[in-house]
């Protein structure tokens, strides 16, 4: 390995893979390697031989759940905004032309102790028994408040500046319950606490002009089941190659998972996640093969929301029949099984049920001393959005430029239907 990359990436993480896939289209020299000998670090897939062997010790699973090559399982599922960031940074890598969506079949939201479909159009909304008669006639004109705003055009503002009002005052303004704004927060702002209520609104308000699902790589060398890939440093202490079976890889710059750095990061808290198989969709979901459901942690007497998951075998992720069901949450306590009570109390009857506890971490070290740019674990969260604004803020510390995401997806869309 005598040539010199400019980035090493260790770590086959989705946040890996995508970075490795910017930096390389930006024309970057990159080396990827994985001490593991399958693709997917913390966000890998399992077959259910595989699933059986992580959480129960066994390899043989009952023959009753089908053939184990028929199961992926994502250690870490999330589903992609339909006009988020993630779509818009797989259109700007250009490989949306190998990838298919499926929509989601619903979002819905917990509230009062019953799942509550998120209305997607204005008749739904209208429809809705999330609000009353007159709640839904306030609510539709905070709506189209949030619709109308454009940050460019003050006459848009009405006379509001959302940088210093709070959300909390904003939304009092069209005197909502506190139903509504729990809903509007969480199924649509998709924030994970009730700390926005007390920030200023103009986040808030370019969340919920964002809102809208959809269900759910380029560059470089690969290298999987590469040992301890342990990163060098040199006498200034800046990473300059990694080292792995007796060999040494120079680089400029190592971007990697914290697992591979465990002395730059700092443990920030633990994820608390069940895993469930099914024979039947999640009850009162309208049937919904695919669906996210927020359960806002007031509803739960909580400190942070809970997240309902589900897929199906119409996404080939399990055979006929048979559905996977998460519910994951920041853990707040030691005993998993209690705290995701709630959530796994939504799923019906279970084939199976799996609990894992994983520790999240973020990065201590500065980059620009050290050269090492990593990345935090993934959240309980049931999208994508926080872990692709991770992405880009590594890929500015990396690169020093910010990536132009403003894509037209209706001509992105257009496009992949003639290819």
């Amino acid at each position: 390995m005598d040539e010199e990359y400019d980035v090493i990436v260790l770590g086959t993480g989705l946040k890996e893979c995508i970075l490795s896939g910017l930096l390389s289209v930006d024309g970057l020299k990159v080396l990827h390697m994985d001490r593991n000998d399958y693709y997917g670090g913390d966000s890998t897939s399992l077959n259910l031989n595989q699933l059986w062997k992580k959480f129960r010790g066994e390899d043989k699973p009952p023959a009753h759940l089908g053939s184990s090559k028929d199961y992926n399982v994502d250690m870490v599922p999330k589903f992609m905004m339909a006009n988020g960031t993630l779509v818009r940074t797989l259109i700007h890598t250009n490989v949306t032309k190998y990838l298919s969506f499926k929509a989601v079949d619903g979002s819905f939201v917990f509230s009062k102790g019953k799942i509550h479909k998120v209305p997607a159009t204005d008749m739904e909304a209208l429809k809705s028994p999330l609000m009353g008669l007159f709640e839904k006639r306030r609510a539709r004109n905070f709506f189209i408040y949030v619709q109308n705003y454009d940050e460019a055009d003050p006459k848009t503002h009405q006379g509001l500046d959302l940088t210093t009002l709070t959300t909390k005052e904003l939304i009092a303004k069209y005197g909502l319950v506190d139903d509504t704004v729990d809903f509007i927060g969480h199924a649509l702002a998709l924030h994970r606490d009730d700390r926005h209520l007390n920030e200023p609104a103009l986040d808030t308000v370019k969340r919920m002009k964002g809102f809208a699902r959809l269900s759910a790589v380029y560059g470089g060398t690969y290298m999987l089941s590469k040992p301890e890939c342990k990163v060098e440093f040199d006498m200034e202490g800046k990473a300059c190659g990694v080292t792995s079976e007796g060999e040494t890889a120079k680089c400029k710059k190592v971007v990697c998972d914290p697992s591979y750095l465990t002395n730059k990061v700092r443990k920030i808290g633990k994820v608390a996640r069940a895993i469930a198989i099914m024979s039947h969709p999640i009850p009162n979901t309208n049937e919904s093969h695919s669906v996210q459901i927020i359960l806002p942690q007031k509803q739960l007497g909580r400190n942070s929301d809970m997240y309902v998951f589900c897929c199906s075998y119409t996404h080939n992720v399990a055979p006929k029949g048979k559905f996977i069901a998460f519910v994951s949450a920041e853990a707040e306590s030691d005993n998993i099984q209690s705290e995701l009570k709630p959530g796994i109390d939504l799923l019906g009857p279970v084939d199976e049920l799996f609990f894992d506890m994983y520790d999240r971490y973020e990065p201590v070290n500065e980059p620009y001393l050290d050269n090492c740019f990593i990345s935090t674990s993934y959240d309980a969260t049931t999208h994508f959005e926080t872990t692709v604004t991770d992405v880009l803020n590594m890929y500015t510390m990396i690169t020093g430029k910010t990536i132009d995401l403003s894509v037209d997806l209706s001509a992105a869309s257009a496009a992949e239907e003639e290819y």
